[in-house]
């Protein structure tokens, strides 16, 4: 590989580096007669220098099963059973041992008597082979001395160590056993340890200023795991070293909205720390030297100042639409300048814009001379006035008391916590953000029901964001706020009009035509939309329409959810298109609608499928699968996979009576050679 070529981004892809350490020998480089065993890939058997035949997939599957269990004996059921854990054969255990005789004559073939290497006792079978036999001991040894190598500023041998490291691996780790549950433990220890080993490659390669190979690598990490906060860092270093600061700046703010996003979390206060660094230019935290002094931090298109100053805190999105909601919950300061406190409820799915609405109000508050507190109630902060940091009031507290308090304070924190929140909530009009309420633990719910009941004097607005309202706790908090006359939004999707407004705040120039297709394409979602104008142009509508990387990463992580069953139905969804003909997918997968509608119902839930009813039309209405969902289901199969779909759909819809030709058709050419050969013919002539 090429001194600044960044590591490859998937296991397919990953070739041998050059490797000098004698400790880390490569398995072809091995002393005479000695034996070497490869599991980073296709299985590998090496005596000496020479490569040695297992045999057929099942006899290399054994060497895997018992490589796997490092030394320890495997009963004879348990291998006829991991081999064939579908259905087993007759005679499964004479095939085991008969495979184990042919593997013995392989592996250890001038043996007199016994076998020392591949033995077998009452407790069943066993392979004997030295840790160092093992590819995977030659990698994690390597992987070390490069850790502590970089530990100790040796970075020419951290990067050699690490670049052998990396070398050994030929493809996907047990590549044998892709299928089979004994192997996935192991698999997934593997596959853990490469992404450290890569991601270690990235921090050597910041260190040792290759800052274009470093971002590369650091790019290919957060594109196969974007909720990797680690990479993500990476990442952001990179940026800066390179002096691209406002980037590094971007990438923070992306990983930030996607945590949000997903999964209601803040980034870690590690990676805050980072983000900090990167805006005061401190070195000592970043571990890198400062980008060159011509280097401007000046906002660019999608940076806003803010983000860029610590004072006002992270960066913000053009804010657009939203103009009733602004308005209704702007009126609640108002009121609240009078001594009445207000309540507000603002609920929509994630990424719908709660976030931004509610900084969109702190900033109208803090130019109003409110003081603002926000805490995220479904994570416990740390206090340390001597109650339970994870208590519910501490939460409150901490982000009301922003300066600080004496130590008398501190005292009548202890004995009257409640009472202390109330102190604090009447000195200044405060705004009070809650986010994730319906995330928070129960004893969060009783206290802010607590101050809702106690409440009655003071300039406060508690604003409260929530994806839904299902849980038992949120019900009950809910239903008092609704007898205190709460405010409640729902945040709908944008509209095109606001995607048009949005445009123009990035300096977009784009058609009416251009617009109203972004908006069908991210389905007024702000945070996919803001994802989707990171693309280039021609990237985010039309034939050559990519997903993002953060959508993708999210859409992904609802699919895996998913059951089997549902995954499956998805796949010929995606191949007939945007909207569900039920019976058809029915037909095609053997099953009667009603069993169907289960596995529907789930990737509703998880945001893959969407119900669009029929306004006036009495609770009728269609299932849709929108744009994204389907290509990122589609980039899930290979073309093989799509082309068996395709056919499938076509030999059903071929039966039916009210077939569209022009349906049937694309289905046909999409087929390619898997086409049923006896309706190909003419149901193109009249498809077209």
């Amino acid at each position: 590989m090429a001194e600044n070529e960044p590591t490859p981004r998937n296991h397919a892809l990953l070739h041998r580096l050059p490797r000098t350490p004698q400790e880390a020998r490569p398995l072809n480089s091995c002393p005479a007669h000695a034996m070497r065993f490869g599991v980073l890939g296709p299985v590998e058997v090496l005596r000496g220098n020479v490569p040695l035949d297992p045999g057929p997939r099942q006899r290399r599957l054994l060497l895997v099963r018992l490589l796997v269990e490092d030394g320890r004996p495997v009963s004879l059921d348990t291998l006829c059973r991991d081999l064939w854990p579908t259905l087993r054969p007759t005679g499964a255990a004479s095939s085991v041992r008969a495979h184990v005789s042919r593997l013995r004559a392989v592996l250890d073939p001038v043996r007199q008597g016994r076998s020392t290497l591949l033995v077998s006792d009452p407790s069943g079978y066993a392979l004997k082979v030295p840790r160092t036999a093992r590819d995977t001991a030659l990698f994690e040894s390597s992987v070390g001395r490069a850790r502590e190598a970089l530990r100790n500023r040796r970075l020419p041998v951290a990067r050699q160590e690490i670049d052998t490291a990396l070398g050994l691996w030929r493809g996907e780790a047990l590549a044998e056993a892709t299928e089979h549950a004994f192997a996935l433990r192991e698999r997934a220890r593997l596959d853990g340890a490469l992404q450290d080993a890569r991601e270690l490659r990235a921090a050597i390669l910041v260190q040792q200023g290759e800052t274009e190979p470093a971002i590369d690598a650091a790019e290919d990490l957060v594109l196969e795991a974007p909720l990797r906060e680690t990479s993500w860092a990476l990442l952001m270093r990179a940026l800066y070293a390179a002096g691209r600061p406002v980037e590094a700046l971007r990438r923070y703010e992306r990983f930030r909205g996607m945590l949000a996003t997903e999964l209601g979390l803040d980034p870690s206060p590690r990676l805050r720390d980072l983000h900090t660094a990167i805006l005061r230019h401190d070195a000592a935290v970043l571990g890198t030297a400062a980008p060159p002094s011509g280097t401007s931090l000046s906002p660019g298109p999608g940076l806003t100042a803010a983000c860029v100053h610590p004072a006002p805190g992270p960066a913000t999105a053009p804010f657009v639409g939203r103009r009733e909601e602004t308005a209704q919950l702007t009126a609640l300061l108002s009121a609240a300048t009078a001594g009445r406190p207000r309540w507000a409820v603002v609920g929509g799915e994630q990424g719908s814009g709660k976030t931004r609405l509610v900084e969109e109000l702190s900033a109208r508050a803090t130019a109003a001379g409110f003081t603002v507190a926000r805490t995220r109630a479904g994570q416990a902060l740390s206090g340390n006035r001597g109650i339970s940091p994870t208590c519910p009031t501490v939460q409150l507290l901490d982000a009301l008391r922003q300066d600080g308090k004496d130590s008398a304070e501190d005292e009548m924190a202890r004995e009257d916590p409640l009472g202390t929140v109330v102190h604090e909530l009447t000195q200044a009009p405060t705004l009070c953000v809650v986010d994730d309420l319906d995330q928070a633990p129960q004893g969060f719910h009783r206290l802010l029901r607590r101050l809702a009941r106690v409440l009655r004097e003071a300039p406060v607005v508690f604003v409260c964001t929530l994806r839904n309202g299902d849980s038992p706790a949120s019900t009950l908090l809910l239903a008092e706020l609704a007898q205190l006359g709460a405010t409640w939004l729902t945040l709908e999707p944008l509209t095109a009009g606001d995607v048009a407004e949005l445009l123009a705040a990035h300096g977009e120039d784009m058609s009416p035509e251009e617009a109203a297709a972004l908006h069908r394409r991210a389905e007024g979602h702000p945070f996919t939309l803001t994802e989707l104008l990171g693309l280039p142009p021609g990237r985010r509508t039309g034939p050559q329409a990519q997903v993002p990387a953060a959508v993708r990463g999210v859409l992904h992580a609802r699919l895996v959810e998913l059951p089997d069953q549902a995954r499956t139905l998805l796949t010929y969804a995606a191949a007939d298109g945007e909207w569900l003909d039920v019976g058809l997918l029915a037909d095609v997968q053997g099953m009667a609608p009603d069993q169907l509608l289960p596995l529907i119902d789930a990737a509703v839930t998880a945001r893959i499928l969407v119900w669009d009813a029929d306004p006036g039309a009495g609770g009728t209405g269609r299932y849709r699968l929108p744009e994204l969902p389907r290509d990122v289901v589609l980039s899930t199969q290979t073309p093989s996979s799509r082309q068996l779909r395709h056919a499938a759909l076509a030999r059903e819809l071929a039966n039916r009576d009210d077939t569209d030709p022009a349906r049937l058709a694309r289905h046909l050419r999409a087929a390619g050679p898997l086409a049923p050969t006896r309706i190909r013919g003419s149901a193109l002539e009249q498809g077209h």
